[in-house]
């Protein structure tokens, strides 16, 4: 059983940063793409941002050039480093990860961006 486990949410300030952690069970290299996905209360979950294997990174608009995801390989992590958040960032953040044997999900970590 695949597990995704995230880290680093928390309350932080608008115009502040966050930088949120994944750690898949097993080897990063298993799962090509993972990527972020949030959801506020009272919406849908919505895509923030995939990091393939290889190749471009790509993000929602709503996060474009504040948001960065990427892979650490010798520390088998994925990380989403948050800038400049506002407090429509405001969500419960989820690890995604897709390998051959299907899609998986961590269990989320709550950012909120208030004063």
């Amino acid at each position: 059983q695949v597990q995704l486990v995230e880290s680093g949410g928390g309350l932080v300030e608008p115009g502040g940063s966050l930088r949120l952690s994944c750690a898949p069970s097993g080897s990063i290299f298993s799962f090509d793409p993972m990527g972020w996905y949030r959801q506020a209360p009272g919406r849908e979950r919505e895509w923030v941002a995939t990091v393939p294997r290889t190749g471009s990174r790509i993000y929602a608009e709503s996060v474009k050039g504040r948001f960065t995801a990427y892979r650490d390989n010798a520390k088998n992590l994925v990380y989403l480093q948050m800038n400049a958040l506002k407090p429509e960032d405001t969500a419960v953040y989820y690890c995604h990860a897709r390998s051959s044997a299907g899609d998986y999900w961590g269990q989320g970590t709550q950012v909120t961006v208030s004063s």
